[in-house]
């Protein structure tokens, strides 16, 4: 298990029933918006300190997930009313990685970051990943794969 930082330990304790909108009025005011409905799953880190993350509210994070400063995941159409969007949300799976800067935007349905997968730093990602694939670039493409990894040794 990894060990949480402050950040982390905030991230967690935002979906702590009564109290949980305090701690993500306080994340929020350090610099990182993950709305309360946003499930987060085991083990996941905010590196450095998370500041400048932002995640839609239809998201959804799995296991391990490492989330660095400036990642957004949200809607690709913002430039119509919510009402007539047809996003439905994005899936984060486990032993996921999104490099600094990354923007994971999607325009219809749900977009699956798939388990494994490397977003690269600054990369714009618009379409749906497989397993163990590594994403670079804007638009980003499927660069290569990550090779297999133990996660207990992670």
């Amino acid at each position: 298990m990894a060990k949480k930082d402050f950040y982390t330990r905030l991230l967690y304790a935002r979906q702590t029933p009564v109290i949980g909108k305090f701690f993500y009025y306080l994340l929020k005011l350090l610099g990182s918006e993950i709305p309360v409905s946003v499930p987060v799953g085991e083990d996941c880190i905010l590196g450095h300190g998370g500041h400048g993350v932002v995640i839609h509210s239809k998201a959804r994070i799995g296991n391990r997930v490492r989330i660095y400063q400036g990642v957004t995941l949200g809607r690709g159409d913002i430039y119509l009313p919510a009402d007539q969007s047809q996003f439905e949300g994005i899936e984060i799976g486990d032993d996921v990685i999104l490099s600094p800067g990354c923007k994971v935007l999607c325009r219809q349905g749900v977009l699956k970051v798939d388990d494994g997968t490397v977003v690269g730093a600054n990369a714009v990602l618009l379409e749906s990943t497989g397993k163990n694939e590594i994403w670079a670039g804007a638009p980003a493409r499927c660069v290569s794969k990550r090779p297999p990894f133990d996660q207990d040794s992670a």
